[in-house]
This record gives C-alpha cells, structure tokens and sequence, in this order.
C-alpha cells in the first residue's frame, strides 16, 4: 500500500508527507484501509514536511500512547519540536478525561446562589448609579445651550410613549376604579357607610393608583421599547459609529428619551386619575344610587387638592427611573438577539420592581410628613 502520507511494503510501514489539518480527512481514510499495526511490522517517521497537533494525534492513535511517548528512542531522525509535540500529544491522550464531579453540596450551593445574586445586584446598582450620573451631567451641561437640544426627537418619543399609551391608560384605571368601588361598596355596606365609597375611590386613585398604575404600563410597554431600540442599533454596531463620528449617544439617544417619559408620564397619571375617578362615579351611581352630583359635591368636600399634588409629584421620578433603566440596559446588548431579549426582559422587571420600591418609600416619607 502506497499513498502520499503512508507506505508500506513486505513489513515494514512508513510516515511521511504533511500531516497537518488541511489533510485530516484523507489521512483518517487511509488510515481506515490501512487498519492497526502489528508489533511484528517496522515502523519509520521518515522526515515529515509538516506536522501539527491534528497529524499528531492520528499518528498517536496508530502506533499507540506507550510507544509515542518512547518516540526519541526509535525516531531519533525526527526534528526536536515534532517529538516534543508527539510526546506532549501521547501525554495528554493518556490522562482520563472523565472528571469526577464533586459531591453536591445543598446548603453550601445555596449560600452560593444567593452570593453570586448579591453581587449581581450589586454591579447592577453601581452601574444604574453611574449611568444616572452620567445622564444628569450630560443634561445640566445642554441645559443653557438650547441649540443643542433635540426638539424633534423628544416630540417623536412623547408621541410614541404618551399619546399613543393614552387608550390603554385610561382603559386599565377606569376598569380598576370600578374594581376598588366595588370592593369598597360591599366592605362598607354593612356598616351604612357606602357614601364613603367616593372618598375610598378618590384617595386611592389621587394618591397611588393613578400614577402607580400608568407607571406600571409605561415600563413594561416603553422601558421594553427603549431596551430594543437601542439593543438593536448597539447590535448593528450603530452607536459605534456615532461614536466614531465624535457624537455623543447620550446626548442623541437617551436625553430625548428621558425627556419625552419626563413629560408623558404627568399627563398619563392625570389621565389616570380621571379614569379612576370616572369608573367609581360610573358603579356609584349605578350600584349605590349616588348620583353624580352628589359624588362631586363629596370629592370636593373630603378630598383636598394636596392629595392630587402627592400623587403628581412622584411621576417625574418614576418617568427617570424607567427611562434611565430601559436605555442602559439597551446600551448592555452584546450583539445577538438572544442579548437583546435578556436585557428587554430585564428592564421591564428592574423597572417595575424600582417604581413599587419608590412608590411605597414616598408613601413612607408622606405618611411621616403628614401630607
């Protein structure tokens, strides 16, 4: 048998030729035809032209490990660095790759999953620290140069997150009204007090529920749509090359975004608000024979304005919080796809979970305050 990587002839076998990976595939099918080696046959690796860690080891896997490490005994012609890469391969193919995995350990597996959580957080908070403070220096320095501001870009987002989320807004407060009047209708009526139904209705919606829930909307429909946004054009290596242009993706990106949620998410807990109050009106006069008149003429009675002026103030927070927190999680996307449903996924969850945070320290602060 005569091929151009191996001869042999009356008992005596020959190695030579390029043994490399290009030729791998050929060199596995003569070896195929040409079976084992017999101890009896002589073996000689005369001069190969070249040689790699693929030809190696179908050399190893010929001649066997024991013989391959004892190459320089019977090889001795051959060039220092293929023995040592023979001997190194013939080595590492004697060590057991089967690893003998370490026992379980419960609770120590535990301490380490709540470890490397904490640590995660962690990062997670240091990074949303550092990005906010590098979102409100870039915005204090565009503060007094108005011909920097991007006027189009803000009014195109408000559209997108305020205007367009108005529909939902006003659809999920009022049906929720209606829910807390209910609930509030059949706890008081066994007391005879279901006039009280118009205050329970207007505190929550005033205070919490109108803001709370249009915040709740807006981070998972634009925190989402921001993350994407930005996750996509990070993927097609656009914001390198507006970097690369000497722009700032802060300046471009993420200040008309803030800006525009800074801006819609007022209007949306007002709309919120009037939502609720008006799904309460519709089951009290409905339900508890109340007519409207009379639902007014008690909200202007119980209910002061510093109620609505509570739950207003928290809007702007919670519009920053989610903007800030969908647009760095954009700026995270690695590349591919799978990336940019992680981090979406991920600034939907960071953002709610931020605004109830807020949401029940500002009752906390209020409560104390006594407003």
């Amino acid at each position: 048998m005569q091929s151009e990587w191996i001869t042999q002839e009356s008992g005596h076998v020959s190695l030579h030729g390029e043994w490399t990976l290009r030729y791998y595939r050929d060199i596995k099918g003569t070896l195929r035809q040409l079976g084992s080696i017999s101890s009896s046959n002589r073996l000689t690796l005369s001069g190969f032209k070249r040689l790699d860690t693929a030809g190696a080891t179908l050399i190893v896997e010929l001649i066997g490990v024991k013989k391959a490490k004892q190459v320089s005994e019977w090889a001795a012609d051959l060039p220092k660095e293929q023995l040592a890469l023979l001997v190194r391969i013939a080595e590492a193919m004697e060590e057991p790759l089967d690893v003998t995995p370490t026992p379980p350990h419960r609770v120590t597996d535990v301490l380490a999953t709540v470890g490397q959580q904490v640590a995660a957080l962690w990062e997670q908070q240091r990074q949303l620290l550092g990005f906010v403070g590098l979102v409100l220096a870039t915005l204090f320095s565009l503060l007094f140069r108005p011909h920097r501001w991007r006027i189009t870009a803000t009014v195109a987002h408000v559209q997108q997150s305020g205007l367009n989320a108005v529909p939902i807004v006003a659809l999920l407060t009022f049906m929720v009204g209606a829910v807390v009047a209910f609930l509030g209708a059949t706890v008081l009526k066994d007391f005879g007090a279901t006039i009280y139904t118009i205050d329970l209705v207007a505190f929550s919606f005033l205070r919490e529920f109108g803001v709370l829930l249009a915040a709740i909307l807006l981070a998972g429909r634009t925190a989402s749509s921001f993350t994407a946004q930005l996750g996509a054009m990070k993927a097609n290596e656009e914001i390198d090359a507006l970097q690369a242009q000497g722009l700032d993706p802060i300046e471009l990106l993420v200040l008309p975004r803030v800006m525009a949620m800074l801006i819609s998410l007022p209007i949306l807990a007002f709309v919120g608000m009037i939502s609720g109050l008006v799904g309460g009106a519709m089951v009290a006069t409905l339900s508890l024979d109340i007519s409207i008149s009379q639902f007014m003429a008690t909200l202007q009675k119980d209910v002061s304005v510093t109620h609505f002026l509570v739950g207003l103030s928290k809007a702007p927070v919670f519009a920053f919080v989610i903007a800030v927190i969908g647009c760095l999680e954009g700026f995270k996307v690695s590349g591919s796809a799978q990336s940019v449903g992680a981090h979406t996924t991920s600034s939907v969850v960071q953002s709610i979970f931020m605004v109830i945070l807020i949401d029940a320290l500002a009752a906390l602060f209020f409560m104390e305050m006594g407003w």
